[in-house]
């Protein structure tokens, strides 16, 4: 399992991108778009980081919602084009996502619970960096190799 909870911060972004958005399905959804738009203005490939953010910003607005209180979507660009950061932050930091090992895929049936089992095969790492409080941030790296 790639998931860490961690105090670090990644080095220095060479393009960055971050916006504040309501905790609706609507922001979720914009969240997604943005993403697509920016990742495409810089070349980058958007898919599975558009997949990410899906799940993440979908995540924020059910588990992390405070009402009143946006979420905020980070997109960092580092180490000259080689690594894609994401970051969902949300005003929950008492409701700590996890993917524990062993956990059982939800069946065909079921209508959600595959979020993060997306965002794991996915990404090449993620995790979660907690504070300040009330705050925490969910984040994914994507490797870009050229």
């Amino acid at each position: 399992m790639n998931q860490e909870i961690t105090l670090s911060q990644p080095p220095a972004p060479s393009r960055a991108f971050s916006v504040l958005l309501s905790p609706t399905r609507r922001g979720a959804r914009l969240a997604r778009l943005l993403v697509t738009a920016h990742l495409g203005e810089w070349g980058i490939p958007s898919e599975s980081a558009a997949q990410i953010v899906a799940e993440l910003a979908a995540n924020a607005v059910v588990h992390g919602r405070v009402p009143g209180r946006d979420f905020r979507l980070g997109l960092t660009v580092h180490d000259g084009g080689a690594l894609l950061r994401i970051e969902v932050s949300d005003a929950r930091g008492d409701c700590l996502p996890f993917l524990p090992a062993g956990v059982a895929v939800p069946g065909d049936d079921a209508e959600s619970g595959r979020g993060l089992l997306i965002v794991e095969a996915l990404a090449d790492r993620w995790g979660v960096s907690p504070g300040p409080l009330p705050r925490k941030t969910v984040w994914a790296e994507l490797d870009l190799a050229p």
